[in-house]
């Protein structure tokens, strides 16, 4: 087993270092700025807009995932910078797997969002 805090000691460690990274994900990421005022913006529009819960969950979900991979992007980001300023082939694809990731999410959250509300109007 791994040494170090256990229980609820663990939980609200690990809670802290949740928040210091989105601190730091919106202090030092304006692709993560973004998204998190566009989160605001489509959050409440879904509890608007969805037709019962799966609706809104869908909508919510899309735009939540979105902010998930831009996170997951911009660690990746950090250690492939913390490696080395060099240029090289398997950092270049590193950061370019990550962006296409936050794109293809991007692109989910469009389709999901049209199609509910295509089925609104």
């Amino acid at each position: 087993m791994k040494p170090g805090k256990t229980g609820i000691p663990r939980i609200i460690d690990a809670f802290g270092y949740s928040i210091k990274g989105l601190k730091a994900a919106w202090a030092n990421e304006s692709a993560f700025r973004q998204e998190l005022v566009l989160a605001i913006v489509l959050i409440p529009l879904a509890l608007w807009l969805g037709e019962g819960a799966v609706q809104k969950a869908l909508l919510i979900f899309s735009v939540m995932f979105v902010l998930v991979v831009e996170l997951l992007n911009c660690s990746v980001e950090a250690a492939v910078d913390r490696i080395g300023d060099e240029i090289h082939e398997l950092s270049g694809y590193a950061k370019d797997a990550g962006s296409a990731a936050v794109f293809v999410s991007l692109c989910n959250m469009c389709l999901v969002w049209v199609l509910i509300l295509a089925s609104k109007f």
